[in-house]
């Protein structure tokens, strides 16, 4: 093995690079949680439903290793302005080039990286989202429709990230795609619920990888089936009927934020959602 970075980025299976990076944690004493896992395993799915046009292996090694330097409370003690500089120039003492660890360092936007990486867009937008649909002992967790709305309106707001559009279509469509168990259960709140549930990373990550990573799969291939033959069935019969669009959709998330008693909603912002004009169009 040449460096540790040469040793993970040709590791291809997920859950045994999850585990190296775990090992890499205990012996280091890098921030490897189970929020990390949870953050890869989203960004596992975006990459692949929406078929988004990158080198995976790598933003997913990206995503378990770009928060390395966090620590916990990092607004209390100075560090969430720093951490993600700090983090890549750790990285590249480990053997990572450049480019990997710059990606690295777009976690968040407080190194003022420009031009930015398209890779680093997909690790900033994860991250935000998946702090934002777990506890914190500062508040509880937004639902999956909430957190879309704080990240257009305010975390995100100023950012121009190239996939939010994306993000918010893949977003909605796992909301519909349910888990079938004892209770049905959305994929991202069945993810949630698994992070919550397992007591630790190691637990967290071997319940994923040798039950959920092939159930959720295969959940979401037989949506995208299904989908496509009623749509089929439409075109043919021409009965189909309007599409609801992007702005129709956050509208309905606008006003369950507006009805919200949360404390980082306020009225203000629902409105600016619900009178808001966008672009964007659904697929059809």
């Amino acid at each position: 093995m040449d460096d540790f970075a040469t040793y993970i980025l040709e590791e291809k299976n997920l859950s045994q690079k999850m585990l190296i990076t775990y090992y890499l944690s205990k012996k280091t004493g890098i921030f490897f949680d189970k929020s990390i896992v949870l953050k890869t395993i989203i960004t596992k799915l975006f990459l692949e439903y929406m078929e988004i046009n990158v080198d995976k292996n790598l933003v997913l090694t990206a995503m378990l290793l770009c928060n390395c330097k966090k620590i916990d409370n990092a607004q209390k003690i100075g560090k969430l302005e720093t951490y993600a500089k700090e983090g890549a120039e750790y990285l590249e003492s480990l053997g990572f080039n450049k480019r990997f660890c710059k990606i690295c360092e777009e976690v968040n936007r407080y190194s003022g990286s420009s031009p930015r990486e398209q890779e680093g867009d997909i690790l900033e937008i994860v991250d935000q989202f998946t702090g934002l649909i777990l506890n914190r002992v500062e508040r509880d967790a937004f639902t999956p429709e909430e957190a879309l709305v704080v990240l257009q309106e305010r975390n995100l707001k100023y950012t121009d990230n190239r996939y939010m559009q994306e993000f918010i279509q893949f977003v909605n469509d796992m909301e519909q795609i349910n888990i079938k168990e004892v209770i049905d259960v959305p994929v991202i709140k069945k993810l949630v619920h698994l992070h919550n549930k397992e007591a630790n990373v190691k637990t967290f990550i071997a319940v994923f990888a040798n039950k959920y990573d092939t159930k959720i799969n295969e959940t979401i291939d037989k949506n995208i089936s299904k989908k496509a033959n009623k749509m089929l069935d439409k075109v043919q019969t021409n009965k189909s009927k309007p599409i609801k669009t992007k702005v129709e959709k956050m509208k309905d998330l606008a006003t369950t934020a507006k009805n919200s008693q949360r404390a980082l909603f306020s009225e203000d912002t629902a409105e600016k959602v619900l009178t808001h004009k966008s672009n964007y169009k659904v697929k059809k």
